[in-house]
């Protein structure tokens, strides 16, 4: 299945945040993480209308490696592969 978003929402494949724990223990899968806050842009919508109609591109680019607020997308399951969906506005910036 494929996924086009549209208006200024990204689609976002969160990336897998550290195994370990700060003193070095390595965490089982079983055991409770924090949400990612940082994931590749998968795909992105034309933007957002101003109020002249006019489509305001986007900043964010498929292939990009996001830092996004962490609470601010929504969690969504697509063949069993999780995925995020923000608005332009939820991403903080784009990593190098």
């Amino acid at each position: 299945m494929q996924i086009k978003p549209i208006s200024d929402h990204i689609l976002i494949e969160p990336l897998k945040g550290e195994e370990k724990s700060k003193g070095g223990i390595l965490l089982p899968e079983t055991a409770e993480k924090e949400r990612s806050e940082q994931g590749k842009v998968i795909a992105v919508g034309p933007g957002k209308k101003d109020k002249t109609g006019k489509i305001i591109p986007m900043e964010v680019k498929a292939e990009d490696v996001v830092l996004f607020a962490k609470y601010g997308p929504n969690e969504i399951k697509i063949d069993n592969k999780e995925y995020l969906i923000a608005k332009e506005e939820d991403i903080l910036a784009i990593l190098e």
